[in-house]
């Protein structure tokens, strides 16, 4: 079975928790493994996703978590809105002092 992968990074600005972990891991940028493989005996080119990791280094070791693809979405969707509210209340304007 033929399969790929595909890896990007994506930006936490906040410390995050994944789903079904208590384990808060800290702002910063994490590698993102996406595995995929050929759909068999279809017209055209396909793929379809088998798994996705999150890449966590630290303290010497890096690990492979495994985490669903909405799932990210979420955790990421979460601290963007928090990155939002933080950037909105600074810029909000000063009420005049009299």
């Amino acid at each position: 079975m033929n399969t790929r992968s595909t890896r990007s990074t994506v930006k936490f600005f906040h410390p995050f928790s994944l789903n079904r972990q208590s384990e808060v891991l800290p702002a910063g940028d994490y590698e993102v493994l996406v595995e995929e493989e050929l759909l068999q005996d279809m017209n055209f080119l396909g793929y379809r996703k088998t798994a996705t990791y999150l890449i966590v280094a630290g303290k010497g070791k890096t690990v492979m978590r495994e985490i669903s693809g909405n799932d990210l979405e979420a955790v990421l969707n979460r601290d963007r809105a928090a990155n939002d509210d933080r950037q909105n209340s600074k810029a909000a304007p000063a009420e005049d002092l009299k």
